[in-house]
This record gives C-alpha cells, sequence and structure tokens, in this order.
C-alpha cells in the first residue's frame, strides 16, 4: 500500500504552482491530481493489530506530536457552549471526577477515562439540559450524567467506589430521580413474554443500555457467557417496539445480526476478485447499506447492526471510521457509507483484551456480569425453566425440581468450580442449563401434542421418577465436564450433600449409600424400570460380528456405553453436544459407530 502513496507524492512533487494540474494511473484509472492534494497518517504505532511505517514512505511525511490536551479547559467550553452558567466548577469536578476514576478503581479493558468519555459525558450534560430545562440544577445534571455514562461499565466491585468518589465531589447535590413513564410496567409485560426473569439488576442494565444508547451510536454489551447480554437487547428491542405502538416516544427497532469471526474480513467488507477485479459485496457493508437505505426512504424505524462474536485487532480496526465522528464505512471498492441517526452499532463480546484503546474510547460500554443480575445468580434460570415445564405436570413435581435444583445443582456447580478440572472450561450457567436440557429429554414425552397427551397414569408414575432422574441427569450434565479425579471428588460431595439434606435418592431398589454415582443407569423403562443399573448390565452382551477386520472392532467399556448414552439421548430431543477429551481416547469412533448403528435416518454424518 505505501508504494501507492510514493505515486501520489511523486506526482505532486511535479506540481509547480496552485494553477497545475497532473494526472496519474491508478491501479487502471486515471486520476487528476490538483495541487490542494494531500495525504495526512494518525495512528498509534504501539495498538494491537497495527504496522509501522516502511523508512522510505515515513521520510516523506512531516510527523507531528500530539499532547494530551487540558480536559478542563475543552470540557468548560463545551460547557458554555451547551448554555451552563457553573461551566468552570463543573468542567473541574468532571475530570477531577475521571482522573481519580483512573487512579483509584481496578484496570480493566474496557474501562476508558480519555477525550472520547469526557465529551460522551457533556453531550449526555447537554441532552439532560435541553430536556429537564431549569427543573434540575445544573450539578444535578452533571452528577446524572456522570453516572449515567459511566456506571454502565463498571464491574459491581467498583461501583461502590465511584460512588464514594462522585459523593465527594458533589457533597450537597441532591441526586436526581428518573422518571422513565410505563417503560418499567412495558419491560415487565415484554420479559414475561420472553420467559424472563427480570431482577432489579437486570432492569438497571437495560435502562443502562437505553441511556448509552443515547449517546453514543456505537456501543459493547461486555461480559462473560450467561451475563444476560443477548437478553437484554432483545428484551429492549421488544419494549420499544410495545411502546411505539401505544403512541409512546420511542420507535420500532429492526436487528440486523452477524458473526464477524465466523467468516473472512473480505467476506464481512467485501474485495474485488483477484483474476476479474469483480466487486462482491460483504457482510456488514450489506447490513449497514441495507439499515442506510431505510433511513433514507423515510422510514423512522431504529436500526441495530449487530456484531455477535469475538473482537480482534483486524477487523474491528476497519470500523474505526463508522465507530468516531465520522459514522462513515469506507470500502475498499472506494464506496462511503454514511451512517443515519436512527442506526447504532452494537458489539456483543465477552472482553475486549486484544481490542486497542482507540477502539474502546471509540464505543459506549454496558458491562454484564452473572454474579450481579441476582443474589444467587442461578435462581433466575431455574425460575425460567421451571416455568416452561411440560404444562401436564402437577404442581408439587413443579415445587419438587425447583427445590431439588436449588438444594443440589447449585452447591454441586460450585464443587464443579472450586475442587475440580474441566477439560474445556465452563461456566455456571452453561452447566446449570446442560442439567435443564438433559431433564427436558425424560419430559418430553410429557408435552402434549396433537398425536399424543400423556395419560394421568403416566402423570401420576412420573412423580416416582423425579428425584432419581433429577440425580441421575446431575452427574451427567454438572458432573460430566471434570476429569476422572473430579468425579470422585464430586460423587464424595453428592453424597454429603444428600446426607446433609436427608434427601432419598429414590427408585425401586435405592442407590447404596457411598456408591459411585457414575457407574449406575436409572432406568425410567422396561423390565427393570425404577432400577439403578450397572451400565455393563444395562448394555447388551457384545458379540464380535462375523467377518469384521480387526481394526474396525470396538468393544464397549463402561465408558464407551455410558458417554453413548449420554450423547444420543441429547441428540435424539435435538440438543446440541460437546464431547471435550484429549486426543486419542476414542470420541470420533463412539460417534462414527452411533451413526452407523443406532442413529436414525433423520440424522445424517457431515465431517
Amino acid at each position: 500500500m505505501h508504494n501507492n502513496y510514493l505515486c501520489f507524492l511523486a506526482k505532486k512533487a511535479e506540481l509547480t504552482s496552485y494553477n497545475d494540474t497532473t494526472e496519474l494511473e491508478f491501479e487502471g484509472t486515471l486520476i487528476l491530481m490538483k495541487p490542494t492534494f494531500n495525504v495526512f497518517i494518525t495512528m498509534n504505532p504501539g495498538y494491537a493489530g497495527r504496522a509501522e511505517l516502511p523508512d522510505n514512505l515515513a521520510a516523506l511525511f512531516r510527523p507531528v506530536a500530539m499532547m494530551v490536551p487540558d480536559y478542563a479547559l475543552i470540557g468548560e467550553i463545551m460547557f458554555y457552549a451547551y448554555g451552563f452558567t457553573e461551566a468552570k466548577i463543573l468542567a473541574k469536578k468532571m475530570v477531577t471526577t475521571f482522573t481519580l476514576s483512573s487512579e483509584q478503581l481496578s484496570s480493566q479493558c474496557h474501562y476508558d477515562y480519555g477525550m472520547r468519555a469526557v465529551k460522551s459525558t457533556i453531550e449526555m450534560c447537554g441532552k439532560l439540559k435541553r430536556e429537564v430545562k431549569d427543573t434540575m440544577q445544573e450539578d444535578q445534571i452533571t452528577l446524572r450524567a456522570l453516572r449515567d455514562v459511566n456506571v454502565p461499565k463498571f464491574l459491581k466491585d467498583d461501583l461502590p467506589l465511584f460512588e464514594n468518589i462522585i459523593s465527594d465531589l458533589f457533597p450537597t447535590t441532591e441526586r436526581p430521580h428518573v422518571e422513565y413513564g410505563n417503560l418499567t410496567p412495558v419491560l415487565n409485560t415484554c420479559g414475561k413474554e420472553q420467559n424472563l426473569q427480570l431482577t432489579e439488576n437486570f432492569v438497571v442494565k437495560v435502562i443502562q443500555l437505553i441511556d448509552t444508547i443515547g449517546v453514543r451510536h456505537g456501543l459493547m454489551l461486555v461480559g462473560p457467557t450467561g451475563g444476560g447480554k443477548t437478553a437484554n437487547y432483545r428484551v429492549l428491542q421488544a419494549t420499544s417496539i410495545a411502546m411505539c405502538e401505544a403512541g409512546e416516544n420511542y420507535q420500532k427497532v429492526q436487528t440486523h445480526i452477524l458473526n464477524p469471526k465466523s467468516i473472512t474480513q473480505a467476506q464481512l467488507y467485501g474485495a474485488f476478485d483477484e483474476i476479474t477485479r469483480e466487486w462482491s459485496d460483504g457482510v456488514a457493508s450489506e447490513c449497514v447499506r441495507t439499515a442506510v437505505a431505510s433511513g433514507k426512504s423515510g422510514c423512522p424505524d431504529n436500526h441495530w447492526v449487530i456484531f455477535d462474536g469475538p473482537v480482534d485487532a483486524l477487523w474491528i480496526e476497519s470500523m474505526n471510521t463508522v465507530l468516531d465522528d465520522n459514522k462513515k464505512l469506507c470500502l475498499t471498492s472506494g464506496e462511503i457509507i454514511a451512517l443515519t441517526p436512527e442506526m447504532r452499532m452494537v458489539f456483543e463480546v465477552e472482553d475486549l483484551s486484544v481490542a486497542c484503546p482507540g477502539t474502546v474510547s471509540r464505543c459506549g460500554m454496558v458491562y454484564m456480569e452473572p454474579s450481579a443480575l441476582a443474589e444467587e445468580p442461578l435462581e433466575p434460570l431455574i425460575q425460567s425453566w421451571v416455568e416452561r415445564l411440560p404444562s401436564t405436570l402437577k404442581k408439587e413435581y413443579i415445587t419438587t425440581l425447583k427445590t431439588l435444583m436449588m438444594m443440589f445443582t447449585v452447591p454441586m456447580i460450585r464443587v464443579i468450580r472450586k475442587r475440580t478440572k474441566e477439560l474445556s472450561n465452563t461456566v455456571d450457567n452453561s452447566l446449570c442449563q446442560s442439567h435443564f436440557r438433559l431433564m427436558d429429554c425424560f419430559l418430553k414425552n410429557y408435552v402434549p401434542t396433537e398425536a399424543k397427551t400423556p395419560s394421568a397414569d403416566e402423570i401420576n408414575k412420573l412423580g416416582n421418577h423425579l428425584a432419581p432422574l433429577f440425580f441421575f441427569t446431575l452427574v451427567w450434565s454438572v458432573g460430566a465436564s471434570c476429569d476422572n479425579k473430579g468425579r470422585s471428588v464430586f460423587n464424595d460431595n453428592l453424597w454429603a450433600e444428600v446426607a446433609k439434606a436427608g434427601t432419598k435418592v429414590g427408585g425401586e431398589s435405592p442407590l447404596a449409600e457411598g456408591a459411585f454415582w457414575y457407574d449406575y443407569i436409572y432406568e425410567v423403562q422396561g423390565e427393570r424400570e425404577g432400577h439403578w443399573t450397572k451400565w455393563l448390565d444395562f448394555s447388551p452382551k457384545y458379540a464380535v460380528p462375523a467377518r469384521s477386520e480387526y481394526q474396525n472392532i470396538v468393544v464397549p467399556t463402561v465408558d464407551s456405553i455410558r458417554l453413548t448414552y449420554a450423547f444420543s439421548t441429547l441428540m435424539l430431543s435435538d440438543r446440541h453436544v460437546i464431547v471435550a477429551g484429549n486426543t486419542g481416547t476414542g470420541k470420533s469412533a463412539y460417534f462414527a459407530l452411533w451413526l452407523q448403528k443406532d442413529a436414525p435416518d433423520s440424522i445424517a454424518h457431515c465431517s
């Protein structure tokens, strides 16, 4: 690319006056160069994903070193521009807030206290000033803006520190109370429709997303898996649509979702064919173009282009002109797509460890962590699960399942997290949902359909199977992710929890106390229905097929039998499965054998 710059600069050197022009050929196109043409390079070479300028190119440019500006003076001028009379005092307090936060709060990849953070805070102040007029004092407006812009990105442990900082800087300022009208009842209604448990902290995060969208056209939902990032924007989208239909000051929202890491950068933004030189549009550019066309056609709907996937230093760098004040997507074809005011670029990421500070500063941040959603983070998940259980189940069954989940699933997940080693790292929410999925595989026969409705006898019989089924699925969901040494730890702790709670394991032939959970299967049908059976007794006796080749013989073992049973049960219920293990442990062989012999015709093998 630097050869192109050299070509431009060489031609520019041929111009002797401001009245001269010259032509040059650039990639097969004749370009008329005027004397007013110049090239400027703005960069910070220390960022990830950026390369140093070649020496022969850098020698042609005059370097200009930029210094950190006086934020307080810039803030004072902007405050005056928005009509604030106490601009000097407020600007100093705002800058002091950011300075103290950078010194006292924890260091996180998504924290930013630079010029863009200052600018966003002042823009929020100006927006509030226009909305509330003289009904709120200027220090209250500034205090609210500081909280609305900064609190969404902080971890729960940093929030008390930040509150102490602003309390010291605004000691006599009364906290402004914000009214959101009918938002809360409509939000609760939409949450119930999506089977969400709208805890107090989750509602706060939704409102923080609303405030961030109001001041930033680029924003990031950051947090570990299971933190509620997707649920946050989905329930806000549904709420915005409902509020718009009710005549409130909201607009309908259309989302355009893509995973940037599932495709190449050329497929994301578009590229020229190396042979034919034909332009192929990218997925992201097409989504942006569609949203822009909708806005230009007069449609008032808001458009959110959502990048649901990890951020890396390569593709995100091409979004810089989109996320800053230019608001333009620049493609290598020469096309420049300007964003409309109704558009928002939303990134749903786990962390920003490889993103450069420039990218972080361009986006508003809403941090969501599972541990902050409720006092017991797994309780909302469990409540949502029991609410979608088959309607044919008796209320006492549902109550029993919820009680068992809180008594055993929650503490056993803590055992897995603290005392065992996992072959593939998981999060608490994922383990809990794995338990739900395996339980659903055994409860699907009780879902009423047009073809069959479970009888009263079948429902009554289920009551005897609930407890043993619960423990069996607990072992092969929560307890299935740890290594062999961890299984012994899980086994001992589960028996300790059972003894502590005084709960009966259940079954026609109850499992002997202290028995190794992983060696037994609970049978819910057949001749041994209601019995805990050893895996080798459960599996039919094996005989080597006649004329089979030696390398194709797979002799069943306890490990192969129980692994095959676990993943086949999930797959036959249309559930996704990840089988984790070291190389050479038979993962592919067990899958291939099951697909060859026992899998139904509806399941095809693709590798």
